[in-house]
């Protein structure tokens, strides 16, 4: 016997409903009819939740903010060359006068999809060197980190000062008056 979009539905844990008024009309005789009547629900232990999808972590690091506004901006600028270019093309075919303005079009978005393209490379490659990549000799990142270490010992310095200062039990005198 199929099971009809009622009897699938089960009510949520916890809800009093414990049973659902669902109309069974069956086409073999040896089968219990119920026209109107409350069929009694029965707790099937209902199979584990399984997901959609499996989550997998990322084979390669996302890109940073500005280089994928970059790149989402050439691949738009390229998008919209690609449309003119056919567009040129088919008002050449057709020997429509659109075609000269068209190609005009195609041109200026071609340099302005170069200029896209070039973009995202300098923006990422100025991100790299600003922010990661120490072994460039010309990284500001190694400058950065150097800088970083060097407050973070003398501040360690300092802290252990105090804790000798401390540990003496002095009022942070001299030894000898």
């Amino acid at each position: 016997m199929s099971m009809g979009t009622a009897e699938r539905h089960r009510t949520p844990e916890g809800d009093d409903a414990s049973e659902v008024s669902v109309p069974v009309v069956s086409a073999t005789p040896d089968r219990e009819v119920v026209e109107a009547g409350r069929v009694p629900r029965t707790r099937e232990p209902q199979a584990a939740y399984r997901p959609l999808w499996r989550e997998e972590p990322a084979r390669r690091r996302r890109l940073p903010d500005p280089v994928r506004t970059a790149a989402v901006r050439a691949v738009i600028v390229v998008a919209v060359t690609l449309i003119l270019a056919m567009v040129a093309f088919l008002c050449t075919l057709a020997e429509s006068w659109l075609a000269f303005p068209m190609v005009l079009g195609s041109v200026a978005g071609t340099v302005v999809a170069t200029w896209g393209v070039l973009d995202v490379w300098v923006t990422r490659q100025v991100w790299n060197q600003r922010h990661g990549v120490v072994s460039v000799p010309s990284s500001t990142a190694r400058a950065m980190r150097r800088e970083r270490r060097r407050a973070r010992r003398q501040a360690r310095r300092a802290e252990r000062g105090q804790e000798r200062i401390g540990r003496r039990g002095g009022t942070g005198q001299l030894s000898h008056p």
